[in-house]
């Protein structure tokens, strides 16, 4: 079952990358070009 290992690596992965991005976007991270 390395297909079902391999899933879950790459849906947590995905997820991640996800997450990464809404917290930058919420905590300005995104918006240092308004800022000049």
């Amino acid at each position: 079952m390395w297909y079902f290992a391999w899933l879950l690596g790459v849906l947590l992965a995905c997820s991640f990358g996800i997450i990464n991005v809404m917290w930058l976007e919420f905590h300005g991270g995104l918006d240092a070009d308004d800022e000049k």
